[in-house]
């Protein structure tokens, strides 16, 4: 199976990086890149083709769109009824399927993706959709593909990529927030810098770490930290009368609704 990547940032490398480590062929895979360092270095730390010209896209089994999504329809002019049957998996933010297809000469076989930075580590979870022309055996490639940087969750209607972008697209930069604050808090308090850093964020992953293997849902999990009258609820009290649970999600709308508008811009060309 030839595997093309359009464009070779940093997750095209996670991805392939990840993707090597789970058997696919370093022979198999090519990375279309216009810079030549970054040619130079995804060759030389990952064994895999390069070429600077998107002609060598074509006759590819799957096409890999990683190029930025202002980029997009410029880079993939080129290659507007030249795809045959390829499987294209966008991880393009903001890009939706029909304005990809149409970019692409009405191209039928694509899956948006939205990966998260966790991703570069091989600990992301990746949002995707597939229309209809992309059959299970085409799902299996996708999932096999984006699996290798983390997790994959199916979304059965596109319009729900924005919420995914909202949630677990933005999510981190919610998460390194609330490391950043708790990281000040405890500096407020006589703690070093580094003490302060590491009580935060040992704090987060251990927490993390609880909730993803264990059967209870975050709010047992909450509950059972939680004694009457201690100090947990002391602070939990002030979290509720900020409305933190309201505030998030007034968050994540407003991400939401921007992606919409993102991926109105971007599209309407």
């Amino acid at each position: 199976m030839k595997i093309v990547f359009l464009g070779g940032g940093n997750m095209a490398s996670a991805l392939i990086g990840g993707m090597l480590e789970r058997g696919f062929a370093a022979a198999d895979i090519l990375v279309v890149e216009l810079s030549r360092e970054r040619r130079d270095w995804l060759q030389q730390n990952l064994g895999v083709g390069v070429a600077a010209d998107v002609g060598m896209a074509p006759g590819a089994d799957v096409l890999v769109l990683a190029v930025k999504p202002q980029q997009m329809h410029e880079a993939l002019a080129p290659l507007a009824g030249r795809l045959d049957g390829a499987l294209v998996i966008s991880v393009a933010a903001g890009l939706r399927v029909a304005d990809l297809s149409r970019w692409l000469g009405g191209h039928a076989r694509i899956a948006r993706a939205m990966p998260n930075t966790p991703a570069l580590i091989g600990a992301g979870v990746t949002g995707v959709y597939a229309p209809p022309a992309v059959d299970a055996a085409g799902r299996e490639v996708v999932d096999r593909i984006l699996s290798a940087v983390g997790s994959v969750v199916w979304v059965d209607e596109e319009a729900r990529m924005d919420a995914v972008t909202a949630v677990s697209g933005s999510g981190p930069a919610y998460v390194f927030h609330f490391i950043e604050a708790l990281e000040a808090a405890a500096v407020a308090r006589g703690f070093d810098a580094g003490t302060a850093r590491r009580l935060a964020i040992d704090t987060v992953l251990g927490a993390a770490r609880l909730a993803a293997g264990s059967d209870d849902s975050p709010s047992v999990l909450r509950e059972k930290v939680t004694s009457k009258g201690g100090t947990t609820a002391a602070a939990l009290a002030v979290f509720a009368e900020g409305d933190l649970m309201g505030l998030v999600g007034r968050a994540v709308g407003a991400a939401e609704a921007r992606g919409r508008e993102l991926g109105d811009a971007l599209g309407g060309r």
